[in-house]
């Protein structure tokens, strides 16, 4: 049913991103992946057939000039997916401006121009997935992530605003809120944890997976399996959601 979209997926490099490429590659999709590192990008568009694009999310024209490029080789864009983001962590009083605006441009910035840029075109078409990947973080807070957290729930705020005007469109908008993953990013929360804490890494990682009911972390393609279920036409009456995927650590 989706063999006839093209997807643009935004921190498609690694991780969250690059499951979700490889999911819906399988569903048939065209896959546009955007992101920084050449080569980590090179790597998942062979795995997908996909379409590498260099770009910083953070940066207008060059984001801008990514989507033209994937409409030019691969068709209109039916689905968006915002998954690049960064997730720094310090207390209150160590986090500087530069920290704050700089999480706001990649997190949440990137998903306001995706949606400005597109979602007229998937009206258009008669046909729109905008996905956006905030976190639980973005459903409650955790101590020592401000920017983080301030700029998760500024994501599902936005998916939520822009549900509710585009309802009697064929377009539909949504947030997935994973909980901690199995991924590099979270092995970069561990190290944290580790050095601020005394713990070993082993033991920073126990703390994070007692956090989840079912004392795990979540896997990438556990979020890239809900995402492909918002792609689908079934997935039609899914609007305005944001959806935990951690094991029941935040019950909305």
């Amino acid at each position: 049913m989706l063999s006839a979209r093209v997807a643009f997926i935004t921190g498609g490099s690694r991780g969250v991103g690059a499951a979700i490429a490889r999911t819906l590659a399988k569903d048939g999709v065209r896959i546009a992946l955007v992101g920084r590192d050449e080569a980590a990008l090179a790597r998942v568009a062979a795995e997908t057939n996909g379409l590498a694009l260099v770009a910083d999310v953070t940066d207008r024209g060059a984001l801008l000039a990514a989507i033209e490029k994937a409409q030019r080789e691969l068709g209109p864009i039916g689905i968006s997916v915002h998954n690049a983001g960064i997730a720094p962590s310090a207390p209150l009083g160590a986090t500087d401006d530069a920290t704050w605006d700089r999480t706001m441009a990649t997190n949440v910035k990137p998903a306001f121009w995706l949606a400005q840029w597109l979602v007229p075109k998937m009206i258009a078409a008669g046909f729109g997935r905008i996905i956006h990947v905030a976190s639980n973080a973005g459903l409650t807070g955790y101590a020592y992530t401000s920017a983080y957290c301030a700029s998760k729930h500024a994501l599902v705020g936005f998916t939520r605003a822009l549900a509710a005007e585009v309802a009697r469109t064929p377009v539909t908008v949504n947030a997935v809120c994973p909980g901690f993953l199995e991924s590099e990013m979270t092995d970069g929360t561990i190290a944290t944890i580790a050095s601020k804490t005394n713990r070993t890494p082993q033991e920073a990682r126990a703390y994070l997976e007692s956090l989840s009911p079912q004392k795990r972390l979540i896997q990438t393609t556990e979020v890239a399996h809900v995402v492909s279920m918002l792609c689908a036409d079934e997935g039609r009456a899914l609007h305005g959601t944001a959806i935990p995927i951690d094991g029941g650590q935040v019950m909305t």
